[in-house]
C-alpha cells in the first residue's frame, strides 16, 4: 500500500470515523435479519442430530442402532464407517479430534453417531434409542485431577523468560507464593451452532455455517469428504453471536451436514438445542495459576515466577495458542525486571476447550492483578499505588521490555489511568468507602481501578492477512465482499464505511454481502480483535487500485494531471468540471476501465519465534481502564455493582457508536465470567450447567447501576492502521477485572485490609461469603 495515498485519505473527512448505525440493527430488533434457520428450506430438506456418549472415558464395546434406524422418519444413521475421507476435525493439525468416535470416547457428550431424519423431532427422539456397551476407563475432569494423574499435555507448552528470575527472586526483600483458580465460561451465543449443506454435482457441496472461520470449515469439510477445497463453498451472512465459540466448533456440524448431504443427495441441516450445544462444544479454559512474586519495600516488583495450568479438554483444538496468549498477557500493564512464565496445557476428559473473547489473555492478566493485590495488602497500600509503581515506562526508561522481548513503544496507560482516576473521583470515593466500612456492620463496599494493555495480532504470523473483493457497477453502486464475518460486532458496517470514505460516496451506496469462500479465498478467522484492521485495509487496497484506474482514465479523457482529479462527496472533480459519481463511473465503463479489484493486506513488522520465546508478536497494544464500586452483604455474600467508569482506547474510532457498544458489551460479558458464570461437572464427568436454568449469564439488571463509558478521543494509533484506529473486540472484556478487585477490597475490609482475600473466580455469592467467613477468623 502506498503510504502517501493512505495519509492523504486520512486527512479528508467522510463516512469513516462517524457514528453510523449497524447495518442490521433495524433487522435485529424487528426479526427481519436472516440467520441460517430463517433461510427458505430446500425441497426435501433432512434434519440431523447427534448421538452423544454418556461416559467420560471408556472403550466402546458394542453399538446397537437398530431401534434408531427403525424409528419412523429416520432416513440414515451415520457412524465413523460412513465418513468418506478422514475422520478428523482437528484445527491444530494434531489429528486428535474425530468427527465421530470409533473405539473410544473421551468426554461425556462426545458424538458417536448422527441421525438423519425427515424432521428434527424424529431425529432427536430416535437418537435416544441407541444401546451402547462401554468398558469404563479412569477419567479426570479438572486441573487437579489432571495433575494428580500425571495427565499428558495436549500440545507443546511454552516458556517465556527474561533476566535472572531465580537469583532475583532469592535476593528480593519480600516474597509471596500462592495460587489462584480462574473459572471457565460458556459462550452462550443467542444463535446456537447450525449448518446446512446442499449437495451439488460431482464433488461439489455448498455449506451455510454459523462460523467465524469460513476457510477452516471449507478445509475440514473437504478433508472429511475426501475432496479438494475448490469443491466446497462456505457462506456466512451473519451469526447470532460468536465470542470465539464459532471459530473451530462449527466444524462438527458443518462436516456432518456435508457428509449426510453427499451421501443421501439431499440438503441436510444440523441445529442442536441449547443443552446439546453446551454439552458438545468447547468453552473458555479454566486456569490454575501458581505464582511467586518478589518485591521491595515500595511494592515494586523485582521478580515473577509463574505457571499457568489450563483445563484443555480431550484434544488440542486451540489450547496451544490460547495458553501462549495467557503468558503474553501475564504481565498485564506491568514491567517485570526478571521473569519466568510457563504454560501447562493439560488433557482432561471434558469437551475440548477453545477460543473465547480474549483468547487466554484475560486469564493471564487476572493472575497479574492478583499479584499486584498481594503486594498491596502485604505493604498496606492502595492497590492503585502499587499498579502505578509497576506500570511500563516510556521509551528510554529501561522499563519497556515485555517477557517475550517486545518493546512497549506506544504506552499510554499512565494518561488513561490519570484521566480516569480524576473523572471517576477515585481517591475521594475510596476514602469515603474506607470510612463507610468502619461503621457498617453488614454491608461492606469496595472500589478498584484496574488497567488493560492488550496485544493486537494473531500470534501465528500467517493468520495476519486478509483479502477483499470490490466491484463498482455501471450505475455507481458498489459491491463489497471480504473475508471477515459478522457476528453482531459491526465489522461489516465498519468496512463499508472504509469503502464509502475511500470513494467519498454515501454508505448506502455500498452493498454488504455474505462472506463466501467462493469470492475471497484463504481467509483468516474473524478473531484476535483483528477483523477491522485486516479486512478494512484489504478493502482499502481494493479501492486504491480502482481509484488509480479511474484517475488515469480521467487524465486521459479530460486532459488534466492526476493532481487535478479529486473525489468529493458523491461526485468527482476533474479540472474545473464536477461529475456526479454514477455518471463518472458510467463513462469509465464505456471507456472499458476495469471496475473491480481484489485487495490484500498483511500486517507488517510482526514476527515470532516460539521456541526462543522472542519476537514481536503484536503490531500494537490497545489500552483502557475501569473503576468499579460494589456493595457486599457480608451475611449472604450477595452483592451489587453500584458504579463503573470506563475510559477505553480505540485509537481514532472508525465508528464511535459501535465501539462504545463493544466496550459496554465486553465489560458486561467479562463481569459475567468473573462473578456469576460457573461451570460444574459431576463425578461421572457430566456437565451439570448445560442450560439457562443452571448457568447464569448477566441480566440487564446486573449491569452497573451507574455506567459511564467514554472513549479516549485524543488517541491515535501510532501505526498506520485503517484510519489510525485500534481493535476493540477483546480488550474491553478485561476491564471487568475491576469488579473482582472491588469485591476483593470489600471482603478485605472484614480483616481491616491486612490480608489479601485471594478471591478466586467466578466470585459467586457463595465464594464471596466463604472468603468473608475465612477473613473473619483472621480479624
Amino acid at each position: 500500500m502506498d503510504k502517501s495515498a493512505f495519509e492523504k485519505r486520512e486527512s479528508i473527512d467522510g463516512p469513516m470515523h462517524a457514528s453510523q448505525p449497524h447495518d442490521s440493527a433495524h433487522k435485529h430488533v424487528t426479526g427481519a435479519a436472516d440467520y441460517i434457520d430463517d433461510l427458505p428450506e430446500p425441497a426435501g430438506l433432512l434434519h440431523g442430530t447427534l448421538g452423544l456418549s454418556d461416559r467420560a472415558h471408556a472403550e466402546i464395546i458394542a453399538i446397537d442402532l437398530s431401534a434408531v434406524t427403525a424409528y419412523p422418519g429416520v432416513v440414515r444413521v451415520l457412524t465413523a464407517r460412513d465418513i468418506p475421507g478422514a475422520n478428523d476435525t482437528s484445527s491444530s493439525g494434531m489429528h486428535d479430534e474425530p468427527l465421530l468416535a470409533e473405539s473410544k470416547v473421551e468426554f461425556h457428550g462426545q458424538p458417536i453417531f448422527a441421525v438423519i431424519a425427515e424432521t428434527r423431532e424424529a431425529a432427536r427422539r430416535a437418537a435416544r434409542l441407541a444401546r451402547i456397551d462401554y468398558r469404563d476407563l479412569p477419567h479426570w475432569t479438572d486441573i487437579d485431577g489432571a495433575l494428580a494423574n500425571g495427565s499428558p499435555l495436549v500440545c507443546e507448552p511454552m516458556t517465556l523468560k527474561r533476566g535472572e528470575p531465580e537469583s532475583a527472586m532469592a535476593g528480593a526483600k519480600h516474597r509471596i507464593k500462592a495460587r489462584m483458580r480462574i473459572g471457565g465460561q460458556e459462550h452462550f451465543y443467542l444463535e446456537s451452532q447450525i449448518a446446512m449443506a446442499i449437495p451439488g454435482e460431482d464433488e461439489e457441496v455448498t455449506v451455510w455455517s454459523s462460523t467465524q472461520h469460513p476457510s477452516e470449515i471449507q478445509h475440514i469439510v473437504g478433508h472429511v469428504l475426501g475432496v479438494p477445497s475448490n469443491a466446497v463453498t462456505v457462506n456466512v451472512r451473519r451469526m447470532g453471536g460468536g465470542f470465539g465459540g464459532k471459530e473451530t466448533q462449527g466444524s462438527l456440524f458443518a462436516a456432518l451436514a456435508a457428509v449426510a448431504a453427499k451421501t443421501l443427495g439431499r440438503a441436510v441441516k444440523f441445529r442442536p438445542d441449547r443443552d446439546e450445544d453446551m454439552v458438545a462444544t468447547g468453552k473458555r479454559h479454566d486456569f490454575l495459576v501458581d505464582y511467586e512474586v518478589g518485591f521491595d519495600d515500595e511494592g515494586r516488583i523485582e521478580a515473577v515466577d509463574a505457571a499457568y495450568a489450563a483445563r484443555c479438554g480431550f484434544s488440542s483444538d486451540l489450547s496451544g495458542p490460547v495458553t501462549d496468549r495467557a503468558l503474553f498477557h501475564a504481565d498485564s500493564s506491568y514491567y517485570y525486571p526478571h521473569v519466568r512464565l510457563v504454560s501447562k496445557p493439560l488433557k482432561t476428559h471434558t469437551v475440548s476447550n477453545t477460543a473465547f473473547r480474549g483468547f487466554g489473555g484475560p486469564q493471564g492478566m487476572l493472575g497479574a492483578e492478583r499479584m499486584i493485590e498481594e503486594i498491596a495488602y502485604a505493604r498496606g497500600k492502595d492497590t492503585l499505588d502499587i499498579r502505578r509503581a509497576n506500570f511500563y515506562g516510556q521509551p528510554g526508561s529501561g522499563r519497556t521490555l515485555t517477557p517475550y522481548h517486545q518493546e512497549v513503544s506506544d504506552n499510554i496507560i499512565h494518561r488513561i489511568v490519570d484521566e480516569l482516576e480524576e473523572s471517576a473521583d477515585y481517591r475521594a470515593r475510596r476514602e469515603a468507602i474506607v470510612e463507610f466500612n468502619r461503621s457498617s456492620r453488614v454491608v461492606r463496599k469496595g472500589i478498584a481501578l484496574t488497567p488493560v494493555k492488550f496485544g493486537i495480532s494473531f500470534t501465528m504470523t500467517a493468520l495476519n492477512q486478509a483479502g477483499a473483493l470490490v466491484h463498482i457497477y455501471q450505475d455507481g453502486s458498489i459491491h463489497l465482499n471480504h473475508g471477515g464475518t459478522e457476528m453482531g460486532q459491526g465489522l461489516y458496517t465498519k468496512v463499508a464505511q472504509v469503502l464509502a470514505d475511500s470513494f467519498q460516496v454515501d454508505i448506502n451506496r455500498v452493498k454488504i454481502s455474505a462472506a463466501t469462500t467462493g469470492k475471497v479465498p484463504n481467509t483468516s478467522a474473524t478473531a484476535a480483535s483483528s477483523g477491522s484492521d485486516l479486512n478494512g485495509m484489504a478493502a482499502f487496497d481494493a479501492s486504491r487500485q480502482i481509484k488509480e484506474r479511474l484517475v488515469a482514465f480521467a487524465t486521459r479523457k479530460w486532459g488534466v494531471s492526476a493532481g487535478e482529479v479529486q473525489f468529493l462527496p458523491n461526485r468527482v472533480r476533474v479540472g474545473h468540471d464536477e461529475v456526479l459519481f454514477p455518471d463518472f463511473i458510467r463513462q469509465a465503463y464505456l471507456a472499458r476501465v476495469q471496475l473491480s479489484a481484489a485487495g490484500f493486506y498483511k500486517t507488517p513488522k510482526i514476527h515470532w519465534d516460539r521456541k526462543a520465546g522472542r519476537g514481536t508478536p503484536f503490531y500494537y497494544f490497545a489500552y483502557g481502564a475501569a473503576c468499579t464500586e460494589v456493595s457486599v452483604d457480608t451475611l449472604t455474600g450477595e452483592y451489587l455493582v453500584d458504579r463503573t467508569d470506563i475510559l477505553h482506547d480505540v485509537g481514532r474510532s472508525l465508528n464511535p457508536a459501535i465501539d462504545t457498544g463493544q466496550v459496554e458489551g465486553g465489560f458486561v460479558q467479562g463481569m459475567g465470567w468473573l462473578t456469576t458464570e460457573e461451570l460444574w461437572w459431576d463425578a461421572a464427568g457430566r456437565l451439570c450447567t448445560h442450560a439457562p436454568s443452571t448457568y447464569k449469564i448477566p441480566l440487564a439488571s446486573d449491569r452497573p447501576k451507574i455506567f459511564n463509558v467514554k472513549l479516549a478521543e485524543w488517541s491515535q494509533n501510532l501505526e498506520p492502521t485503517i484510519g489510525r484506529s485500534k481493535a476493540v473486540g477483546e480488550p474491553p472484556l478485561m476491564l471487568a477485572i475491576s469488579v473482582l478487585e472491588a469485591l476483593s477490597m470489600a471482603v478485605a475490609s472484614v480483616a481491616d485490609y491486612r490480608v489479601c482475600p485471594r478471591l478466586d473466580s467466578p466470585a459467586t455469592p457463595e465464594r464471596v461469603l466463604m472468603a468473608v467467613e475465612r477473613l473473619k477468623g483472621m480479624a
